[in-house]
């Protein structure tokens, strides 16, 4: 039977980041190129059904069992549909209403790969210049990466522990998704929790900002949904 395309991409994470190494950057290109195959359909999502009632499909991995696609177009909060994590690497979808953002936040030591799927969002990317923590929270001078919108279709993003924009923002302007490969995946326990940013622009020196880190944004509503894709087969022999 023939992998899905969500099968092939979880066969080359684990490729990737099973190693004690960090990977090369070769290796991140290889693997940004199973994320520029995926769809919005390849991971149980419908992005053009507008009409409130689920299409359903059958999973190859699973004839037995009619799925419900999810409607892309009826989201109306910001909804992560989480795929697979392990302690190397996490796989998931943000679905965005128009509208909806996620504001500034980092990924600490982290390598982050991420495609649109479907429709528009506005980036806002920084790394840090210099940075400090002054009363237990971290502030400092940050340039700017990335400032704009990216449009559906558009070939998968990826930033670094220090480079390629390392703290960022989303901004929905119509209904869309987002695609996210994460390693390692955010953890409290192991000194990678997520932290959230505001900005302060610097009249006199255009592309900078000052970041200070702030609490969780009250008005941030992050709700869940069953992932309906195609079966992962975690047990493939990749030797």
């Amino acid at each position: 039977m023939e992998r899905s395309k969500i099968q092939c991409l979880y066969d080359a994470c684990t490729r990737v980041f099973s190693d004690r190494e960090p990977p090369t950057f070769q290796k991140i290109q290889w693997l940004r190129n199973f994320l520029d195959r995926i769809e919005a359909i390849d991971v149980g999502i419908d992005e053009f059904n507008s009409e409130g009632s689920p299409r359903s499909w059958i999973d190859p991995s699973s004839p037995n069992a009619r799925k419900e696609l999810i409607c892309g177009l009826t989201v109306t909060e910001i909804t992560y549909i989480h795929i697979y994590q392990s302690d190397d690497f996490s796989i998931g979808v943000f679905c965005f209403p128009a509208g909806g953002k996620l504001p500034l936040h980092d990924h600490p030591g982290m390598t982050v790969l991420s495609k649109v799927l479907y429709g528009s969002v506005h980036v806002k990317s920084y790394d840090w210049v210099k940075a400090r923590t002054a009363s237990s929270r971290m502030v400092g001078l940050a340039s700017t990466v990335t400032d704009g919108v990216i449009k559906a279709p558009r070939e998968a993003s990826v930033l670094f522990p220090k480079s390629g924009g390392n703290i960022h923002s989303f901004t929905a302007l119509t209904p869309c998704a987002i695609l996210d490969v994460l390693s390692p995946p955010y953890s409290d326990e192991f000194g990678r929790p997520s932290t959230y940013f505001s900005e302060i622009p610097i009249p006199s020196l255009p592309g900078y900002v000052i970041l200070k880190e702030i609490d969780l944004p009250n008005d941030l509503v992050v709700t869940g949904a069953q992932y309906v894709g195609p079966q992962l087969d975690t047990g493939v022999d990749l030797s």
